[in-house]
């Protein structure tokens, strides 16, 4: 992609006119600019521009891509609705139903705003994802807005700077990347690897330029050799140097442990040529002059990567005794190389097909993109859940594995035949029974590699999953899918065990002579249920069905609630042959009103401390789980949460805290962290501290032991004013 810094509005249009004739198309175009010139009148950027300019700018990156008219016309009016006073209806009526739904696409996302910057940043890159999915000309304009923000980042305050520059490395870049917009994702690496480490950034770059003459004649010498080798076999050809990017030298200095001077590929040399075959016939003549360095020959013609990317690629030594990478494609392997979907996408006149025509031959090259658009369709309200499961199943998916009949399904590192098989279909996970890979029978916990053929088994006599697939899949999809399965068959025993309680109320009525029409009221029943910790009828019913509570309590406040008399606590003893008990302090700290004998235990994945808010949940067989009110695990649980307090006899002791540091990397980090802890009082059960992928950001995980919830907050609050770190989170497993 050709870079300019800044264009006019008549430069935009001379490239858009390129490649877009008709009148009618220009004049939506044409309008779409004098409706945003209009409407961000009098609107100014931080850098002092016209806002105008930056809808000028994102219009002609959208036309470098060779995007449609309404795609351009959408991307001028981007920012319309969410900064002037313009609804979706007034772009309706002007520009038409198509144009309105992606700009109303692209205005969502950021819409919104949430309790904390996480759920901020995971709900507004679930919507992207989500209206990708939908339609992925909305990613292209966003994509293009980004690009251009990235390139004026200097103007935004310096914390702006590295929190856009992240988010911009963690989100987009991998989205450009998945898409094959290589142009794109290169710029957005490099920008955003500038604002987050500099020093390394401007090391990296003085060594490009020192050694810039000496390559450039060397990558020149080569090409002049090779020309002739191909120009003896009257072979047609375009051959050029080519230049690796700083991020990427960079990951590949800490990646793989290497100096600057040892990464092989810095010189590097791309021939472009008509047909495939012609290819192969180049990569002879190449290995035939020049010795091919084992290892390195990757055949991305045969095997393309997700993202549709296809070239042969070999490392040769040559006469010098430099090393150069080699890349042979076609120009049409070349166009997609550079623009990805964009270049599938590129807008032709006079041919017939609309965005569903498109978005389904995408879904047919982009085997990944099907998988994206089923998982986008089955979203819940859960954000970072829904990001979890993208990140871990299509971003980070690096095992590329095929059905019978060829169809290749990318899963993350380390799935099995059970993540293979969900992935196909929920049903035939459900019912799967054994699988052979490459026409072997084998174990369903085998880890399947790349090339891998995986057959599924399966048989509509099987039960379903086993409880311990859980452990053994890796992909977040297979496993949600395995814990609805079993989150219907618990629902179901649920009904049985309502139903259950039902009948032994109804009998321990009848036992005691008493009224079972009045009594056994569901009404009567909802009025007491709140005095027994209880939020419904049936979470009653079911407490007395798996004998979590007895009888005689739920009889003892029906009969008060039936005569609306206090009665005494002798009165009750008397009449229910009780006798005063003493209370009890719960070795948990916390107490069920009017239930002593219950199993109440803490919950591990989001570990409450006094001073939490917290809410019992009703488990299968285990008593009561006592979770912090926000855990996710059971926020969105209506049925069987029940009223737990702290105890306030609660004796002194400590609890188990995890916790989750993000900080720049930098010596003595761990050191300073535990110095803290100490300091604080508190104990330090595990720390193991990592460095992130960037070899910028570091991730630190802990677990401390704390006295209540005050203590841990003054904990947290002294390990935020640690130099370089960024963040300290409660961590819910």
């Amino acid at each position: 992609m050709v870079r300019k810094n800044t264009v006019t509005f008549n430069e935009m249009m001379n490239e858009i006119k390129q490649y877009i004739k008709h009148k009618e198309n220009i004049d939506l175009i044409e309008t779409a600019y004098y409706f945003a010139e209009k409407n961000h009148s009098g609107q100014f950027r931080k850098s002092g521009e016209p806002y105008i300019i930056h809808a000028i700018q994102v219009g002609y990156i959208l036309a470098l891509l060779r995007t449609g008219p309404k795609t351009i016309a959408a991307g001028l009016l981007h920012d319309v609705v969410e900064d002037c006073d313009v609804t979706i209806d007034v772009i309706k009526d002007m520009f038409g139903e198509e144009v309105a739904s992606l700009v109303e696409s692209v205005t969502k996302i950021g819409a919104l705003k949430f309790k904390d910057e996480k759920e901020y940043l995971a709900s507004n890159h679930r919507k992207i994802f989500i209206a990708m999915a939908k339609d992925v000309r909305v990613i292209l304009i966003k994509l293009s807005d980004r690009l251009h923000n990235m390139r004026t980042l200097q103007y935004m305050p310096l914390e702006k700077q590295k929190k856009i520059a992240s988010e911009t490395l963690e989100v987009y870049a991998p989205i450009a990347h998945r898409l094959g917009i290589s142009d794109i994702k290169n710029e957005l690496e490099d920008l955003s690897f500038q604002y987050l480490n500099k020093e390394k950034y401007y090391e990296i770059a003085k060594l490009v330029e020192k050694r810039k003459a000496e390559r450039d004649e060397q990558v020149q010498n080569m090409i002049a050799e090779i020309s002739n080798l191909l120009d003896e076999h009257n072979i047609k050809y375009r051959i050029f140097g080519r230049s690796k990017h700083l991020y990427s030298i960079y990951k590949k200095m800490v990646t793989k442990n290497k100096r600057f001077e040892e990464i092989l590929d810095l010189l590097a040399i791309r021939i472009v040529t008509d047909e495939d075959p012609v290819c192969y016939e180049i990569l002879g003549y190449i290995h035939a002059k020049y010795r091919p360095i084992p290892g390195r020959f990757k055949d991305y013609i045969a095997m393309p990567k997700v993202n549709m990317y296809q070239s042969l690629h070999t490392t040769i030594v040559a006469g010098d005794g430099n090393i150069f990478e080699v890349q042979i494609r076609t120009e049409a392997m070349d166009e997609i190389a550079e623009q990805g979907i964009a270049a599938h996408w590129r807008y032709k006149e006079n041919i017939h097909g609309g965005r569903e025509v498109h978005q389904k031959e995408i879904e047919e090259q982009l085997h990944w993109f099907k998988d994206f658009s089923v998982m986008s369709d089955d979203v819940n309200d859960d954000a970072l859940e829904y990001m979890n499961l993208l990140q871990k199943d299509i971003f980070e998916a690096n095992v590329y594995v095929m059905t019978p009949k060829g169809k290749v399904i990318a899963l993350p590192n380390g799935s099995t035949p059970i993540d293979f098989a969900y992935r196909v279909h929920t049903e035939v996970g459900h019912h799967t029974v054994g699988a052979t890979i490459n026409g072997v029978l084998m174990p369903l916990n085998t880890k399947l590699k790349t090339g891998d053929v995986v057959s599924i088994r399966t048989s509509k006599q099987s039960p379903g999953p086993s409880e311990d697939w859980i452990k053994i899949v890796k992909s977040a999809h297979a496993r949600n899918k395995i814990r609805s399965f079993f989150q219907k068959q618990e629902n179901e025993k649920r009904s049985l065990d309502i139903k259950k309680g039902q009948e032994m109320l109804i009998e321990e009525l009848k036992r005691r002579n008493l009224d079972v029409v009045s009594y056994s009221e569901q009404k009567r029943i909802e009025n007491i249920a709140g005095s027994l910790s209880f939020s419904s009828y049936n979470d009653l019913m079911y407490a007395i069905g798996v004998k979590q509570i007895s009888l005689a309590a739920v009889i003892e406040r029906l009969v008060k609630h039936k005569i609306n008399i206090p009665l005494n606590n002798e009165e009750l003893a008397r009449m229910f042959n009780r006798q005063d008990r003493k209370h009890k302090v719960s070795q948990s700290g916390v107490r069920v009103e009017g239930v002593d004998t219950m199993k109440i235990t803490l919950a591990a994945c989001c570990n409450p401390v006094p001073g939490d808010e917290i809410v019992g949940y009703i488990s299968t067989g285990q008593g009561v789980k006592v979770h912090r009110k926000d855990c996710p695990n059971i926020i969105n649980e209506k049925q069987r949460l029940i009223h737990v307090e702290w105890d306030e006899h609660i004796e002194q002791k400590t609890y188990e805290v995890k916790l989750l540091l993000k900080s720049n990397d930098r010596n003595f980090l761990l050191s300073d962290i535990v110095t803290v802890v100490s300091q604080c009082k508190a104990g330090l059960q595990h720390v193991d501290s990592s460095v992130d992928e960037d070899r910028i950001s570091a991730t630190t995980k802990m677990t401390v032991v704390v006295e209540n919830a005050e203590h841990l907050r003054s904990l947290i609050a002294n390990l935020k004013k640690i130099n370089s770190v960024r963040s300290v989170e409660r961590v819910i497993q």
